[in-house]
């Protein structure tokens, strides 16, 4: 969804929406929102393990990249979204939702690294160019 197509009251009222169904949909718990896995579900094999890791790997890379493409206040949601995940009142934290939070973090670091080095990639070639030297892709 496009910035322009919603005001700061559109977006805020969508992330209350989103972080409102994290605890219902996503990360509430074990189970939580989902129907109940069939217990002939046969285990992953280590080569499907791999593959899933794989996956996550290059998704992972597409997201940083798409990130640092995105404006500060978007990077601040971000941001924002690894700070709501938590465990729900009363309950223990899980290890691997706290991690989950710092991976997103880190995404998001990662993704101003990279807009850092473009950056300085850019003045660079500006400071080239300035000097009569001819630049160019």
């Amino acid at each position: 969804m496009p910035d322009e197509a919603t005001g700061p009251a559109d977006r805020e009222r969508l992330l209350a929406r989103a972080i409102g169904r994290w605890d219902t949909d996503g990360g509430a718990g074990a189970g939580a929102g989902l129907p109940e896995m069939q217990p002939d579900t046969p285990p992953l094999t280590n080569a499907e393990i791999v593959q899933l890791q794989v996956r996550v790997i290059a998704l992972e890379n597409v997201l940083t990249v798409l990130l640092a493409e995105a404006s500060d206040r978007q990077l601040t949601l971000v941001r924002e979204i690894a700070s709501y995940i938590a465990p729900r009142p009363g309950f223990t934290p899980h290890r691997l939702t706290v991690h989950a939070a710092a991976r997103i973090t880190s995404l998001v670091d990662r993704a101003a690294y990279l807009q850092a080095l473009r950056a300085a990639g850019h003045e660079a070639e500006t400071s080239r160019d300035g000097e009569g030297h001819a630049g160019g892709r």
